[in-house]
């Protein structure tokens, strides 16, 4: 094993985030964390992963978690272009790793994918991984990589939601809003789109805590603590991915792109039916 292999020690972290209050932190707190994110789990996760990277290490992952995938409409994608491959989000860590293994395969490793810049922490993806910085303006050598990698041939995965899948009024579990970025930048870079749907599912554990949360008026967003937890909750799973047929960046309108984010959201969840 790589003597950089990356561990996950939350002691360390406090430590160094909240030195002032550290002490006045009870370690049964401490230990109540690591188990909420699943420490262990994740840190024997890494050193199985050890010095992979990109796909070979979403493909780990995978084979550790036992996951299948079956993948339905892939001869919808053109043998040539460059695509946005747009998804709902349902699962907030393991979505993104199928995305990566599915399609890093299909093209050789030649992907990037848009992703919450927090997400650059794990180290074994960053080839892959676009940041960008949803709670603050972008850097400026931030919005020239996405610029460059837009430009180029490589294809592109994105969350357009932003968010993982949450309860919506009417009981069902769909995507928030999904935002005009996708439409904006598949004109700007003349890509078509391609829609994915995702068949997945969290916990009910995970949408209680986020329904309460909003309630509560809490902004910030507890129930992501449970994502690992939901990573592993998924041992054995089998997930449908659905690819739609492509969408002409020729069709879309930059002034609408905000209803057009939508009708594409809407797209995405009538692959399945």
């Amino acid at each position: 094993m790589s003597d950089d292999v990356i561990q996950i020690n939350i002691d360390q972290v406090l430590r160094s985030r909240a030195a002032r209050f550290y002490r006045f932190i009870p370690r049964f707190a401490v230990r109540w964390l690591e188990r909420l994110i699943c420490q262990d789990a994740l840190n024997d996760m890494l050193r199985k992963i050890g010095d992979k990277r990109d796909v070979e290490a979403a493909d780990v992952v995978l084979d550790e978690l036992d996951i299948t995938l079956q993948p339905t409409g892939m001869d919808n994608i053109p043998n040539e272009g460059r695509f946005i491959f747009a998804s709902n989000h349902p699962l907030g860590g393991l979505d993104g790793l199928a995305l990566i293994s599915l399609f890093g395969h299909h093209y050789q490793g030649d992907i990037r994918f848009l992703v919450n810049d927090l997400l650059m922490a794990v180290k074994p993806l960053q080839g892959i991984f676009l940041p960008v910085n949803k709670f603050g303006r972008q850097s400026r050598d931030s919005v020239s990589q996405i610029e460059a990698e837009y430009a180029s041939n490589r294809q592109m995965l994105t969350f357009p939601a932003g968010l993982c899948s949450r309860r919506q009024d009417d009981g069902s579990i769909a995507d928030l809003k999904w935002r005009k970025f996708v439409v904006t930048s598949a004109i700007q870079y003349q890509r078509d789109i391609i829609p994915i749907y995702f068949d997945g599912l969290n916990s009910k554990k995970f949408y209680r805590l986020a329904h309460w949360r909003k309630r509560l008026g809490i902004k910030f967003n507890l129930e992501q603590a449970l994502l690992p937890s939901e990573v592993f909750k998924s041992r054995g799973a089998t997930f449908g991915i659905y690819v739609g047929r492509p969408i002409s960046w020729q069709t879309l309108d930059g002034a609408h792109a905000l209803s057009q984010a939508a009708t594409l959201r809407d797209i995405v969840y009538h692959l399945k039916r």
